[in-house]
């Protein structure tokens, strides 16, 4: 047995089932011990998209997404998918292939010392030398990968490592049990929450990683206190319920601003600093915060909680339910709120203005998308019109890029998205310029079979950049393109391709390619006059508190 064979066995040992990348010649040792393996190899069509899929299996599933790439060019395209998994808390082991050890020491072809490069967008970086190092190796990367809070780790193999003989068996997986908060920091929390009188829960994705969505719905319902959610906590409380404020983190002010306006206590559950930036909603520092996370709290002038209660999340939620003295109904205003936005939402479901308006194209596809179905957005202006008016009733079925936010996660993530859920819609939801980064892998996912819906929101530019250059300048530059005939695109890969041409053709084109046994592309020409008019909208604000 050799390192590379050893390596795939303590893969397996990690219960491994795919690896996304691309074949390379110092990767050769690997791939060739891959053959003998029950793992996957999915081949991709850029490294990129190959970590982005393991960025979003890992976030799904919460078991480390591997990928694998060459070194040189081939590990720097896979860095941007590995650095979007480390800040988005998503699992993930990338491995490169190395030039030998014996050739580090002087300029050699496509060398990059790939341990240093990947050191700042993981929480590890290392390098096989030993051979007999390689089972404590693996089995730290995957510990750490998913150990909360998660992210990626970096594991580099030179290729005179990866043919050397070696001994010895992968070791033991060890269990994950689970960590308890200390007991005062329950009544301190508990007598600190009977207290407020216009109390706000704001959830995040820690939430999510940690299954808490069901207690901590019963800790909102029980308590009376109406419930926000970051763009990456989606679905952590049904949208549906009568004390759900849907999502927050634009930075322009919306709805639910009055209630950070109004709050005298924020509840943050499960939620990372990087999701939504405190200074947005506590830019003074004077919000009392309690923090109910399974990791301490990151240091922020406007994040210094009063009370952290630091252990597995749903047991803590329902331990403070046993001990806080709430006797309020929910606040009147909450209910008013609550109105304002779903009329707000529900204005659109009948427009008829062609190109679509964004809110018109998201509210259809919630019409379409049942409570199971996973969207995954890109990054764009289209991403702030899904964070706003796509809601979810359940964990993990809208998934957006958001502390790294980068740009062409839309379709490896849809790839991914199907292989966890193959019973499930999946639709990658993008725009035009997110399209054209990692269309390529629309082969992929024809190849491996996992056909999904792509909506393609097409104006023709960079809309999210030209969106900030207009509140800022009042003018834009440097933002449009021309694009291909994305029908003909797809017919020429062997998909299905539309293109919708009224308001009325949405639902139906939806339904339909969502039928589809190959992977389909929509393309709907949207209307993004409707940035500037919500910048307008939200600028003119005013809270009835």
């Amino acid at each position: 047995m050799n390192t590379a064979e050893l390596l795939i066995r303590c893969l397996e040992n990690e219960g491994v089932q795919y690896i996304f990348g691309l074949p390379g010649e110092e990767n050769m040792a690997v791939l060739k011990a891959l053959t003998n393996s029950p793992i996957q190899f999915i081949t991709t069509r850029h490294e990129q998209g190959a970590a982005f899929m393991a960025d979003v299996y890992g976030r799904l599933t919460g078991k480390a997404g591997v990928c694998l790439s060459t070194l040189g060019p081939g590990a720097t395209n896979l860095m941007t998918g590995v650095a979007d998994a480390n800040l988005d808390g998503a699992p993930l082991v990338a491995i490169t292939g190395q030039v030998g050890t014996d050739r580090m020491h002087i300029e050699s072809h496509q060398y990059l010392d790939l341990v240093a490069m990947f050191n700042p967008v993981t929480k590890w970086s290392t390098q096989i030398v030993r051979p007999s190092n390689t089972r404590e190796i693996v089995r730290r990367a995957f510990k750490l990968a998913q150990t909360e809070k998660p992210g990626a780790v970096h594991i580099d193999l030179p290729e005179n490592i990866a043919d050397m003989p070696v001994e010895g068996e992968p070791l033991q997986r060890d269990t994950k049990d689970k960590s308890y908060a200390a007991y005062h920091s329950f009544n301190e929390a508990a007598l600190v929450i009977s207290k407020a009188k216009f109390p706000l829960i704001l959830v995040g994705n820690g939430a999510i990683r940690a299954n808490a969505s069901e207690a901590l719905t019963e800790f909102a319902t029980h308590l009376s206190i109406p419930v926000a959610n970051t763009f990456m906590g989606k679905g952590a409380i049904p949208y549906t319920h009568p004390l759900a404020l849907w999502t927050t983190g634009l930075k322009q002010r919306d709805f639910i601003s009055c209630a950070f306006d109004r709050t005298d206590l924020v509840i943050a559950i499960g939620y990372d600093l990087i999701e939504y930036s405190p200074k947005k909603w506590n830019p003074d520092g004077k919000i009392p915060i309690i923090h109910i996370s399974s990791a301490q709290a990151e240091i922020d002038s406007s994040y210094i909680p009063v009370v952290e209660v630091v252990g597995d999340i749903s047991d803590s939620l329902l331990e403070l339910i046993r001990r806080c003295e709430r006797s309020e109904k929910p606040d009147p205003y909450i209910h008013e709120l609550r109105s304002e936005i779903r009329e707000d939402y529900e204005q659109y479901a009948n427009d008829t203005g062609f190109p679509i308006k964004p809110q018109k194209i998201i509210y259809d596809l919630r019409q379409v998308m049942n409570p199971n179905d996973i969207v995954i957005s890109d990054v764009g202006a289209h991403k702030m019109w899904m964070a706003r008016q796509y809601h979810c009733d359940r964990p993990n079925t809208c998934l957006i890029s958001n502390g790294f936010a980068a740009m062409g996660i839309g379709i490896p993530g849809a790839i991914a998205a199907k292989l966890v859920y193959p019973d499930r819609n999946v639709v990658a939801v993008t725009g035009d310029g997110g399209f054209m980064m990692n269309c390529q892998e629309l082969e992929t996912a024809l190849r491996v079979k996992t056909p999904f819906v792509t909506i393609i929101f097409n104006d023709g530019g960079y809309g999210l950049i030209e969106w900030k250059q207009d509140d800022r300048y009042g003018e834009s530059s440097f933002i449009k393109f021309g694009n291909p005939d994305f029908v003909r695109f797809a017919e020429s890969m062997g998909l299905k391709g539309y293109r919708v041409n009224s308001a009325e053709e949405l639902i139906p084109t939806l339904e339909e390619a969502l039928t589809q046994p190959v992977p389909a592309v929509i393309d709907c020409p949207v209307d993004y006059r409707e940035n500037a008019r919500f910048s307008q909208k939200s600028g003119g604000l005013h809270c009835s508190i």
